[in-house]
C-alpha cells in the first residue's frame, strides 16, 4: 500500500479511536424472560408489534410461546418470517410493508444475525422513509431514532443484539454492505439458552466461531480500549471453555448460556473496536456465493491470523494466557502459534473444513477489491493490505 493511502487509513482510524469515549454507544438492557418483555411492551403502551424471524426458526416452533403471549396480552402481532441467510433489500422491503400495514410501533428481532440485520434495516427504513438502504451504507447515515427494537438471539454467535451494524445484500447486484449507526443498537435484549438447545450441531459450531472471530478481531485491532479488551478476553475464555461442550452436549444449558454471554461480550467489544480483514473477506463471500457468515469466518480466521504474523503475536499470547491455553512462561511466538493451532483444532473437531469450495479463481480480483473497499479505512487492522495482497487469502481459502 502506498504511503499516502496508508497515512489516510491510519489517520481516519486514530480519529475514530479518539472519539470513542464521546460517541453515543449504549449497551442493551437485558430482559430475563418473555414476561419481562410483555411487561415492557405494556409499559410503553405498544399496541402493535412486528416480529422479524425466518421460516426455519418459526417452523420448529421457537417463536410460538412468545407469539401466544403477545396475542394473549391484547397486543396486535404481525410476523415476518421471510428472512434469508444473508438478508436482502427485498426482505427489508417486505418487512417494512408489513410494519406499515399493521400500524406497528415496535420490532422484535428473533433469530440469528440475519433476523437481527433484517429487523435493524427495517427499523432504519421506518425512521428514514425517504432514504433507500443504499444511501445508508457506511457510517452514521441513519441518524434518527428507530422504533423500539428488542433482540432475542437464537444463536450464540453474531452478537448482533449489541451492535450498531446491519449487513444487507442488494437483491439485484448481490453486493453486500454494512450500515453502521448508533440508533441500530437494540434497546433491549433477551438471552435465553433454551432457545438455542434445538440448534443443529453445525450451526452451534459456526456461530460460536463467529463470536470468537468478533472477540479476536476486536482485541488485535488498533482501536481497543480497556473496556473492549476486557470484553474480548472474557469472551475468548468463555468460548474456549464452552463451545465444544455446547457442540457435543446440545442440551447442556450452562454451556449454552455461557456461549450466549460470550457472544454478547464479543458484540460489545467489536461494536466499539471494530473487526478486520476476516470479516471483510467473509462478507464478500457471503454476498457473492451466499456462504454462511459464521462458517466463512471460521475457515478464514486462521489464514488471516497467520498472514498478520508477528504483528499480533503478543496479543494472541495475551488471549491464550487469559483463556488458560498455556501459562505466562510460554514464549510469545510459541503461544501465539498455539492459539492459532487451537482454532484450527476446534474447527476440525466440529466438522468445519479448511476451504470454501464455492470460490472461483476468476472472481477473486473482484472479491478482494470488495473486501479492501469495505475494510480500508474503517477497520483498524493490525496490518494494512491492498486488494492484491488480499487475493492471497482468497486463494488459500479456495485451495485449503
Amino acid at each position: 500500500m502506498n504511503i499516502f493511502k496508508k497515512l489516510y487509513c491510519r489517520t481516519f482510524q486514530v480519529i475514530f479511536r479518539i472519539a470513542i469515549p464521546i460517541l453515543p454507544y449504549r449497551e442493551p438492557k437485558l430482559l430475563k424472560d418473555n414476561d419481562e418483555l410483555i411487561a415492557l411492551l405494556q409499559e410503553k403502551q405498544i399496541k402493535s408489534v412486528l416480529l422479524v424471524t425466518d421460516k426455519g426458526i418459526r417452523g420448529i416452533g421457537l417463536t410460538e410461546t412468545l407469539e401466544n403471549q403477545i396475542k394473549s396480552s391484547d397486543i396486535k402481532l404481525a410476523v415476518y418470517a421471510g428472512t434469508v441467510a444473508n438478508p436482502t433489500t427485498k426482505n427489508v422491503a417486505e418487512a417494512l410493508e408489513m410494519f406499515k400495514a399493521n400500524d406497528c410501533e415496535a420490532i422484535i428481532a428473533f433469530g440469528g444475525g440475519s433476523a437481527m440485520d433484517c429487523a435493524k434495516a427495517t427499523g432504519a427504513r421506518v425512521a428514514r422513509p425517504k432514504k433507500p438502504l443504499s444511501k445508508m451504507k457506511g457510517i452514521l447515515k441513519v441518524n434518527k431514532k428507530l422504533p423500539l427494537l428488542i433482540a432475542i438471539p437464537t444463536t450464540a454467535g453474531t452478537g448482533s443484539e449489541t451492535t450498531l451494524a446491519a449487513v444487507i445484500t442488494d437483491s439485484e447486484t448481490r453486493h453486500k454492505y454494512a450500515i453502521n449507526d448508533f440508533p441500530l443498537i437494540p434497546e433491549y435484549a433477551l438471552l435465553d439458552a433454551n432457545l438455542t438447545v434445538g440448534l443443529p450441531k453445525f450451526v452451534t459450531a459456526t456461530t460460536g466461531m463467529d463470536a470468537l472471530t468478533h472477540a479476536v478481531e476486536a482485541y488485535i485491532g488498533r482501536s481497543t480500549t480497556k473496556q473492549t479488551r476486557d470484553y474480548s478476553l472474557r469472551a475468548v475464555k468463555l468460548i474456549f471453555e464452552n463451545l465444544e461442550t455446547a457442540y457435543t452436549e446440545g442440551t447442556n444449558l450452562e454451556a449454552r448460556q455461557n456461549m450466549l454471554h460470550a457472544a454478547y461480550l464479543a458484540g460489545l467489544a467489536f461494536t466499539k473496536s471494530y473487526v478486520g480483514y476476516i470479516h471483510a473477506v467473509a462478507h464478500s463471500l457471503g454476498g457473492k456465493y451466499n456462504v454462511a457468515h459464521g462458517l466463512a469466518n471460521a475457515i478464514i480466521m486462521p489464514y488471516v491470523l497467520k498472514k498478520y504474523g508477528k504483528k499480533i503475536f503478543k496479543k494472541l499470547w495475551e488471549l491464550g494466557v487469559y483463556a488458560n491455553l498455556f501459562d505466562k512462561g510460554t514464549p510469545i511466538e510459541v503461544g501465539a502459534k498455539y492459539f492459532i493451532e487451537k482454532i484450527e483444532n476446534m474447527n476440525a473437531n466440529m466438522g468445519i473444513g479448511t476451504r470454501i469450495d464455492e470460490v472461483k479463481a476468476e472472481d477473486i480480483p473482484f472479491l478482494a477489491m470488495t473486501a479492501e473497499k469495505e475494510a480500508n479505512p474503517l477497520y483498524p487492522v493490525p496490518v494494512l493490505y491492498t486488494a492484491k495482497q488480499l487475493e492471497e487469502i482468497y486463494f488459500e481459502v479456495k485451495n485449503g
